[in-house]
């Protein structure tokens, strides 16, 4: 089983080499893949000085699901493996993730011990419920990005702002089999987060109406129409 693991990076400079070191450490036979979104600091120089390590950049900065849909369809391994540039998820995990992916389609983690402050949590735990509510999606942790996955699930992907947090409903929509573990989550040792509380919300509910339509009114073919090799 090959695995490709697909980081997006925005302006994470500092966390660069230290990160895909260690990634490199605890997967040593992977693909890592670093997709650079248009960051305007030296992340674009930190990538290239790491051996090993597959550089993709965006011309600007498109956001988090632009990289991790560009990363997805460059990879070459037979699971993809995602999570964030910024240190928070733990490596060590993705061991962990693999083990069950050959009874699973797609394996997310949660973040057991969240290590945000209490308005993050909050606003977390609302937005949650409300996708839950929602749509077809029965992870508790959306915002958690570090995810495995079978390479033959991008098709079911759509390019869209937003779509990482709506990976397990678009699949679990196709009948893709999905489970979670609980992961480390760690505090972010440098940089600063790219997201706001209002801005998600706003975002959040946006996204939610235009995902749910769309699994509304998606074609689920009995066959497949396609060959995908």
């Amino acid at each position: 089983m090959k695995v490709s693991i697909i980081i997006p990076f925005y302006n994470e400079e500092e966390n660069v080499a230290a990160l895909l070191r260690e990634i490199r450490a605890c997967q040593p036979g992977a693909e890592i893949i670093a997709v650079d979104d248009g960051s305007t600091d030296g992340t674009a120089a930190a990538i290239r000085g790491i051996s090993g390590v597959r550089y993709l950049g965006n011309g600007e900065n498109l956001g988090q699901s632009a990289a991790l849909y560009y990363g997805l369809h460059a990879a070459t391994g037979d699971v993809c493996v995602m999570l964030d540039g910024d240190g928070q998820n733990d490596p060590r995990d993705i061991g962990k993730l693999l083990a069950k992916i050959g009874e699973y389609d797609l394996v997310c983690g949660y973040r057991e011990k969240r290590r945000d402050n209490f308005a993050r949590r909050l606003a977390s735990r609302i937005g949650n419920g409300c996708r839950r509510l929602a749509l077809p999606d029965p992870i508790r942790d959306t915002g958690c990005s570090l995810k495995a996955m079978k390479r033959e699930c991008v098709r079911h992907l759509i390019p869209f702002n937003g779509l990482h947090r709506y990976i397990a409903a678009l699949l679990g929509s196709a009948g893709k089999k999905i489970c979670e573990l609980p992961v480390n989550h760690r505090q972010r040792r440098f940089g600063v987060s790219k997201y706001t509380i209002g801005g998600r919300a706003w975002r959040g509910l946006y996204d939610l109406i235009g995902v749910g339509w769309y699994i509304k009114r998606q074609i689920h073919w009995r066959k497949e129409p396609y060959r995908y090799d």
